[in-house]
């Protein structure tokens, strides 16, 4: 019987993961699930799977949950400090789907316990990547990439040849605006912005999936997961979303990851590994398909990506204010107070004011993610103003 806890389920990689266990739930027990105050998801679910405790980040919502949980026997808990707890349980496999800075905590607390951590949270690495990885080396807990394309380059990297590594090559679907000039972005609407062509996602990565940033985000997140360095990550824009990724060796050869555009898939993959299981995802089919097209990113038109790769490159702190400085700046952007592209300008503003020294602590790099979100909200009322 395997022990899982999913962190973050009623978000659309937690829900997904849920999909997954209820189609197949022989062998699987459900030790806690997390949310942050959707109560009705949260219990709905917990109900169905017949978790053991279900945590709402927000203590306000504790009373109503202890309600809609009354009579089952599920424990209910509530706070920050209460989602730690829940990773800390000790489950086989862990999904860590809290969005944001919000899930670092739980992330090293899942670590804590040396199992399976199957990683969805983008700001563990970003913001955090020498915190994160040092403490799963430290704890012997493996580290399970649930991105699309951090899972296809995990499930192509052959642990035997690691150091016969030429490249790594993440594709990018290149977003709805991938054709349109700077002037035909300026007046891009949320609406369109959180449209993305090819995956069902939330308004914020969508949007990040629009500027590009996404894939800056996850070359630093490649770069702590994987045996390369900067210099060996590239990216491809890939507009049918079939190829995943790619891992070049040293001998020419590339093997890729192709599948149907569906989170599922490498969420099975994790789940199951180093197994297989069956998903009801569509099966690819290549005939129909006809044609796979690339080109070259344009790091004119999407800054974002540029400012990324760059933040790479210098390391330190710098990962983890690109990381807070965009979220300041899509937050505003989502709520209507800045165009779409401000987000890069308020990105690269606040990178060019604060440059302190790289973190060695979890405290460090929340304090400079503080920092950085603050210097990022004086640049949002600016553009406002």
């Amino acid at each position: 019987m395997k022990t899982v806890t999913i962190l973050g389920a009623t978000g659309s990689v937690g829900t997904s993961t849920l999909d997954l266990i209820e189609r197949d739930p022989q062998g699987v027990e459900v030790v806690a699930l997390t949310a942050n105050c959707d109560v009705e998801r949260l219990a709905a679910a917990a109900r169905r799977v017949k978790a053991q405790l279900a945590v709402v980040a927000d203590e306000s919502c504790h009373a109503a949950l202890r309600d809609a949980l009354a009579g089952t026997g599920i424990e209910t808990a509530a706070g920050d400090g209460a989602v730690c707890d829940a990773a800390r349980r000790g489950a086989d496999w862990t999904m860590a789907a809290i969005v944001g800075t919000a899930g670092l905590k739980p992330v090293l607390a899942a670590l804590d316990g040396g199992k399976a951590v199957a990683l969805a949270n983008k700001e563990s690495l970003v913001s955090a990547g020498d915190v994160v990885m040092e403490a799963a080396r430290r704890h012997g807990a493996t580290l399970l990439p649930v991105d699309s394309e951090h899972n296809a380059i995990f499930q192509c990297l052959e642990q035997a040849n690691a150091d016969k590594i030429a490249r790594i090559i993440l594709t990018a679907s290149g977003g709805p605006f991938r054709t349109r000039t700077l002037e035909q972005m300026r007046g891009i609407t949320r609406e369109q912005a959180v449209a993305h062509p090819n995956w069902s996602m939330g308004a914020k990565i969508s949007v990040d999936s629009a500027t590009m940033m996404n894939k800056g985000l996850e070359l630093i997140e490649a770069y702590h997961l994987f045996p390369v360095t900067p210099e060996q990550l590239d990216v491809i824009v890939h507009r049918q979303s079939v190829i995943h990724s790619m891992v070049e060796y040293v001998d020419g050869s590339v093997l890729a990851q192709l599948g149907a555009p569906d989170m599922r898939v490498p969420i099975a993959h994790a789940l199951a590994w180093p197994q297989r299981m069956e998903t009801p995802c569509q099966r690819l089919d290549l005939a129909t398909i006809g044609r796979l097209d690339f080109e070259a990113p344009d790091y004119v038109r999407f800054p974002c990506l540029r400012l990324a790769r760059e933040a790479l490159a210098a390391g330190g702190a710098r990962p983890a204010i690109l990381n807070a400085a965009n979220e300041v700046a899509v937050a505003a952007f989502l709520a209507g107070r800045v165009g779409f592209l401000e987000i890069a300008a308020i990105v690269a503003d606040t990178l060019d004011r604060y440059d302190p020294a790289a973190p060695d602590t979890l405290d460090q790099v929340l304090a400079i993610d503080a920092e950085a979100r603050h210097l990022a909200g004086e640049r949002v009322k600016d553009c406002v103003a």
